[in-house]
């Protein structure tokens, strides 16, 4: 047990996206409850203190930055939120130079969201490879060039910085920080705990194939999407799936293709092989995950897994492994 817990500031401002920073902060709270002492102190700061009003028009209570010491922090993040208030953020000069002060001096700093936006303003990601949320990836790239933006990673880790694409994406990113500092198992206890359906690794996308297909689905299709899911070790086949869709082949594959806007083959090996992301994490034997995800043989896996993340499964599991059996 620490002697003294680990200080972790969430810096808000008017109009923060609120699930930025009650996010995070459910996920530091469960921690010391998991621990079964305090390891962390969360303080929810502001500029000038005060309350906060959240962009969904919740109120959320902070602390001034000044009655806080930048360097007692082990953990600097900061939220995202409107462009309005991300902006008046950054052109704080006080708020400002207390953010470089305390993420010098911090173990560790990033953002949720947008909010990478600020500790760009601040010159405190150059250099860096970094998250933010889909949307603002390229507004970002091309406002702060020496910033290396990668548009597609639920969170990113460079050296002392930690960033994270969008809104519910702080919860994954804090629990990969408690699992770094508390273990695996302190982390899976907070996620079932906040009955989360999984922990996602940084690497995953932040588009859900699932969730743009049953966006963009017409009738017929969205059903299907939910069957394909919960049988991807069955034969997924234009025909078998056609027949299930209630149309010939040729019908099939062009209105899907119209509707989600890829080919049957490709969504469903997309289905698969996220799912084998997730499987390879585990002990399972690879032949298993094969088997589990609709491939033939662990060689069948294995050259359409390099083939379209660049890496083996072998080395994949090697990176990614949680140590967990199933």
């Amino acid at each position: 047990m620490p002697s003294r817990p680990r200080h972790v500031a969430l810096l808000t401002f008017d109009d923060v996206q609120v699930l930025d920073v009650t996010g995070p902060a459910a996920v530091f709270g469960a921690a010391n409850d998991a621990a079964g002492y305090a390891f962390y102190r969360v303080h929810i700061l502001s500029p000038q203190g005060g309350p906060v009003t959240s962009n969904c028009g919740l109120a959320v209570v902070t602390a001034p930055l000044a009655s806080v010491r930048p360097g007692a922090m082990d953990t600097v993040l900061v939220a995202g939120g409107s462009q309005r208030g991300l902006k008046a953020l950054a052109q704080d000069a006080s708020a400002a130079a207390w953010l470089r002060r305390a993420c010098a001096r911090a173990r560790r700093y990033g953002s949720v969201c947008t909010g990478a936006f600020v500790l760009a303003a601040c010159g405190l990601l150059n250099g860096r490879r970094v998250a933010t949320h889909w949307e603002a990836t390229d507004v970002l790239g091309r406002n702060y060039p020496d910033v290396e933006v990668d548009a597609n990673a639920l969170y990113m880790e460079d050296g002392r910085v930690w960033t994270s694409a969008g809104v519910t994406t702080g919860i994954d990113m804090c629990l990969a920080l408690v699992a770094r500092d508390l273990g695996d198992a302190v982390a899976n206890a907070i996620a079932r705990r906040l009955v989360l359906y999984a922990r996602r690794p940084g690497y995953q996308s932040q588009f859900s194939t699932v969730l743009a297909a049953q966006e963009k689905a017409d009738s017929p299709f969205a059903g299907l999407v939910d069957w394909i899911r919960a049988h991807l070790d069955a034969p997924l086949d234009v025909a078998s799936l056609a027949d299930r869709a209630g149309m010939s082949p040729r019908t099939f594959h062009r209105r899907f293709t119209d509707a989600l806007g890829e080919t049957p083959a490709r969504f469903v090996e997309t289905l698969r092989l996220d799912h084998a992301r997730t499987l390879l994490q585990t002990s399972l034997a690879l032949k298993t995950v094969a088997a589990q995800t609709g491939y033939a043989t662990a060689g069948h896996l294995s050259k359409a897994f390099a083939r379209r993340f660049g890496v083996s499964p072998g080395l994949f599991r090697g990176m990614h492994h949680d140590g967990t059996a199933t």
